[in-house]
């Protein structure tokens, strides 16, 4: 029986997809300025400076897209605690750490831009923004699951870009502004770029060590959760997403795990032993049981919006 690889071992096998897919995002990534996606014209001085505090009537969002924008906002204020993730697991040396500084300086935009355009704006209560940013931050994040290293790291950012391109690209469509969704959609391309890197390397990682890495894969598809779900009131927020269209179940399961997992070839692999076939099997029951679940919530969600429109039909009559 193959004996699980090191964390060196991984590093140094890899390494060269690593350099090569490196060289990929740089040679695809596009740059771009956060200041050329934010409507400067609107903004004005807050009581500080003379101007006016914030007041509920100076958004244009609506409810759903508010909440959605301050999830998205601040799961990317949590940076510091992701580079220090990927540092740890990964490697400072050549195209790991190349990769490693790139990635934290592309991500970094995301924040500066949803903040800017935010606070221009006046999108949402800057002062209960800034609580909650404080608050999430305090508390970091650490990745959910059993399996540490390199591996795990990499298959769960793999399916977290994806899934955060997913919620970017529907919460600007969501805010019903021109300006919001042309700079959620350049944030999204960033994110699937990001997303692509980690998936290739993931993909090479499944031929160095099959049975390991879908153990690894297995992990973190089963014990799943996006990087933002320690911020203040994250599940009342997340329930408003996925009621409206999001970010779901359904969304998760088909636009996010099985694409990958269609791409890694996955359930058509012939080279994993008994330990991976066992793994391999886990994850397939629990596919099967979120399927399930995707539909029971699809249901229920169907039921609470069409009593909504009801009553709200009976308050207009």
């Amino acid at each position: 029986m193959a004996r699980d690889l090191t964390q060196l071992e991984l590093l140094q096998e890899l390494q060269p997809v690593a350099e090569s897919n490196l060289n990929r995002h740089l040679s695809m990534a596009k740059d771009w300025h956060p200041h050329d996606y934010v409507p400067w014209d609107e903004g004005r001085n807050f009581a500080a400076m003379g101007g006016e505090d914030w007041d509920p009537e100076h958004s244009r969002l609506d409810p759903i897209a508010k909440a959605a924008m301050i999830t998205n906002l601040l799961t990317e204020d949590n940076l510091p605690s992701y580079h220090r993730e990927i540092a740890e697991n990964f490697s400072r040396d050549g195209a790991w750490g190349t990769w490693v500084g790139r990635w934290t300086a592309e991500e970094n935009r995301h924040g500066i831009v949803m903040r800017d355009y935010l606070t221009v704006t006046r999108g949402v209560d800057p002062v209960a923004l800034e609580e909650a940013r404080m608050i999430h931050m305090t508390n970091g994040y650490s990745s959910p699951g059993d399996t540490e290293g390199l591996l795990h790291s990499v298959a769960y950012v793999t399916f977290q870009e994806l899934a955060t391109r997913v919620s970017h690209r529907n919460t600007g469509k969501a805010c019903n502004d021109d300006v919001a969704d042309r700079m959620l959609a350049r944030i999204a391309a960033d994110e699937n770029l990001h997303m692509i890197f980690y998936r290739n390397i993931c993909e090479a990682a499944l031929d160095v060590s099959p049975d390991q890495t879908i153990a690894a894969i297995t992990d973190v598809v089963t014990h799943f959760e996006m990087p933002g779900a320690g911020m203040p009131n994250f599940r009342r927020n997340g329930v408003l997403m996925a009621k409206h269209g999001i970010y779901d179940l359904r969304q998760h399961l088909e636009e996010v795990v099985m694409p990958v997992l269609r791409k890694w070839r996955i359930f058509e692999r012939e080279d994993f032993t008994g330990a991976g076939e066992a793994s391999r099997d886990a994850l397939s029951t629990f596919l099967d049981d979120l399927g399930v679940q995707a539909t029971k919530f699809e249901e229920q969600r169907d039921r609470m919006l069409a009593r909504e429109a009801a009553k709200a039909e009976r308050e207009a009559s």
